[in-house]
């Protein structure tokens, strides 16, 4: 493990302790040890709702996910898990509730903010829906909320738009650390998926509640290749989407094999499209995690 990345997830742990002492508040677990099914890993196995699970509601999640040995899910927004900002206090605290009553965590929530926009008003106005969003999170249990940059305005300089996803980012971390929350940016969107954009960004986003989701994107084997990339934001990393393991475009035991050199032990998250026989796929998924990690 780095020296970087140890204090960065000593910031985090620490941050944890501190947020641990709010009554009712969730306590990141970015780098949480695996449990149950997964032990074998030093990885956990999370599913994103988007696509195979978009029509499943709360309890179906959790029936399927425990079937078939996934630690964890992160709700993407518009789902028919219904988990959403309009809930009440009182369905706030059910969901909270269903999911500490099940071996499965609610990892995270999964929103569509980007902080990309040359408007002023529409930006202020999606940091605003963040924290909102922010809030939501700690009330049914999460322990954070994926962001994704989306793109870079023709009409901005490339520099000034990084910068701007940044800074919009830290502010964030901010009322993420007094929620309890891990800000998680996914590497996303045109141009702004390319690993150095991501480290510039991050680069004005220095709040220890900001990390990256990494994507898997093909983007990721672009200019000097996969470990150089990796490297450039391999202390920040929080969480990981993963796409279908089958896959050979990608070097999947690569990554793995880079993951867990740079000490990460959180949450690789698969994000996979639909399928008739949900519970067949999600078992071949699990056994092709364990294959690529030389565990199989």
């Amino acid at each position: 493990m780095t020296p970087k990345r140890r204090d960065f997830l000593r910031t985090l742990s620490l941050a944890a302790v501190a947020a641990s002492t709010v009554p009712g508040t969730h306590v990141p677990s970015v780098a949480a040890e695996p449990t149950g099914l997964s032990r074998r890993s030093p990885f956990r196995l999370g599913l994103v709702t988007y696509n195979l699970a978009k029509d499943w509601d709360v309890p179906t999640l959790l029936k399927n996910c425990s079937a078939t040995g996934f630690e964890g899910v992160e709700l993407r927004t518009t789902h028919r898990h219904g988990v959403e900002v309009t809930l009440n206090p009182q369905a706030r605290a059910e969901v909270r509730r269903r999911f500490a009553d099940s071996p499965v965590e609610l990892m995270g929530l999964g929103s569509a903010f980007d902080y990309h926009t040359p408007d002023p008003a529409k930006l202020r106005a999606d940091i605003a829906a963040t924290k909102e969003y922010i809030v939501l999170a700690h009330d049914v249990g999460a322990s954070g909320v994926k962001v994704r940059p989306n793109g870079l305005p023709k009409e901005v300089p490339v520099e000034k738009t990084l910068e701007q996803i940044g800074t919009s980012l830290l502010e964030l971390g901010g009322f993420a650390k007094d929620h309890g929350q891990v800000i998680r940016l996914e590497v996303h969107g045109s141009g702004t998926s390319l690993l150095p954009h991501v480290q510039t960004i991050m680069n004005h986003a220095r709040h220890p509640n900001v990390g990256v989701c990494w994507n898997s994107n093909q983007t990721d084997l672009e200019g000097e290749g996969l470990e150089a990339n990796f490297r450039r934001v391999q202390d920040r990393i929080v969480s990981v989407h993963l796409r279908d393991l089958y896959l050979d475009e990608y070097p999947w035991s690569r990554l793995f094999r880079l993951l867990s050199d740079s000490g990460f032990r959180g949450y690789t998250m698969a994000e996979i499209g639909e399928s008739p026989d949900p519970i067949r796929v999600m078992r071949y998924f699990r056994a092709l995690w364990l294959t690529q990690q030389g565990l199989g």
